[in-house]
């Protein structure tokens, strides 16, 4: 037999090496299983016979121990081996979720239980997401960072759109138990591909002079630039609202205006292939005022809300969906560019870290009040105030000077360039809004 020549032998390109491989399966994994359990634990509660502030309740306890505990995670992450932390994350989340999954599908699960395993999945998403943001970002770099970044987050929202579909369907033909039992399996197999990661590249790290000095550090270039800061006060109320939207009454309208969780399962699906259809968008369009381009791209973020306050036909909430996830997609390539060109690289991860808690620090506070808003407003009401305060907030961040005059730098021609090291932008949890600032 002729030996195949060298230069006609299939191979992958040079930025797709083994640890990018391994991060890249490991996030599919997750992103498949992660999307679908949202749906299941919000019906968990629903079949346990939970109302509406029962769902918000649950939601809540996932989010708290991210604002409690991300900040922590951050400086951890970079003391010790990244991976190290990762996988114990995973393994964290992948117990809870077990745990979860045998109540619903033994016996009738308590309030107080379904809380306490998803605030330990909470928990674990903490520490693991700035440690795989670094992890990516030391996986890949220079000119090769854009392309492989591009590929990383296609994968993971076609991951999360799949994950969307999949979940309402197994929710509503085998019950939400066995998806949670599927997620659990997801987090195995992430935190066993993890764990063959390569860290030999990574230089050891200089000691410092402290978290608490590792943290100030960061928010002395946190709140120094008014662009920062703003952008990121205005997500702490958009993602609450739009959280507690998609968490608590969406799963509630679907039960009782749009078919149950199958047709909201393909809502939420159809939000991750607008991101995906986002994704593809920016690869071509590199808009010279960065900001303003991806701050104009949240008012739509509102029509989810508006349309499930009618309620629309859900044909006509699927295209809805599809249109805030594509121009999401477009603010969250245009903030991740931002960043990677404005914050030296040495403090990325402190400003990633006050990024994410500032984004999720009032969506604890929503998803609780999202029951007692209902009870006082009525649900019509609470969406059309979710879809004002979306509104409202965009508008008043465009009013920031910063915000509208900040420029691409450098040409404008290379992709890779603009987008190389935007590994910050992991977001492992699954969920769209929950790092969408």
């Amino acid at each position: 037999m002729t030996a195949t020549p060298a230069s006609r032998r299939p191979h992958r390109p040079d930025w797709a090496g083994r640890n990018y491989t391994l991060l890249t399966a490991a996030a599919v994994a997750t992103g498949l299983g992660g999307n679908g359990a949202l749906i299941a634990s919000a019906f968990a509660v629903l079949d346990a016979g939970g109302d509406s502030g029962d769902v918000g309740l649950v939601a809540a306890s996932r989010t708290l121990p991210l604002v409690l505990f991300l900040l922590i995670g951050g400086a951890i992450s970079d003391r010790v081996p990244r991976h190290h932390v990762m996988v114990a994350a995973n393994a964290l989340s992948c117990v809870s979720q077990a745990a979860f999954a045998v109540l619903v599908l033994t016996g009738d699960p308590h309030l107080w239980q379904m809380m306490v395993l998803t605030a330990l999945g909470g928990t674990g998403q903490a520490f693991f997401g700035p440690a795989a943001e670094g992890m990516l970002m030391s996986t890949v770099s220079g000119e090769q960072a854009g392309r492989a970044f591009a590929v990383f987050r296609m994968a993971m929202q076609g991951a999360s759109l799949g994950g969307a579909a999949l979940g309402g369907a197994l929710v509503a033909a085998v019950g939400p138990g066995w998806v949670l039992a599927v997620d659990a399996a997801a987090f195995a197999i992430a935190g066993a591909l993890r764990s063959f990661l390569d860290v030999s590249h990574i230089p050891p790290r200089a000691p410092g002079g402290g978290m608490l000095a590792d943290l100030r550090d960061g928010w002395r270039e946190f709140i120094g630039r008014s662009w920062l800061w703003s952008i990121v006060v205005a997500f702490s109320i958009a993602n609450a609202v739009v959280g507690a939207a998609d968490a608590v009454y969406g799963p509630l309208v679907a039960r009782d205006s749009l078919g149950g969780a199958g047709p909201w399962g393909l809502a939420l699906a159809a939000f991750g292939a607008g991101t995906v259809a986002g994704a593809l968008l920016m690869t071509r369009w590199k808009p010279r005022r960065l900001l303003l381009a991806g701050m104009l791209g949240i008012f739509p973020l509102a029509l989810p809300s508006a349309a499930l306050a009618v309620p629309v036909p859900i044909g006509v909430l699927f295209a809805v969906m599809f249109v805030a996830g594509t121009t999401v997609e477009i603010f969250g390539v245009s903030w991740m560019t931002a960043l990677h060109q404005e914050i030296p690289e040495n403090k990325l991860s402190r400003i990633s870290a006050y990024d994410w808690f500032g984004s999720i620090a009032l969506m604890p506070l929503a998803a609780a009040a999202a029951g007692p808003t209902e009870s006082a407003f009525g649900r019509t009401a609470a969406l059309w105030g979710c879809a004002a305060l979306v509104t409202v907030v965009t508008g008043a961040v465009l009013c920031v000077p910063e915000v509208r005059n900040l420029r691409r730098r450098g040409g404008v021609s290379d992709v890779k360039g603009t987008l190389g090291s935007v590994g910050g932008a992991v977001d492992d949890a699954g969920r769209a809004v929950e790092g969408l600032g």
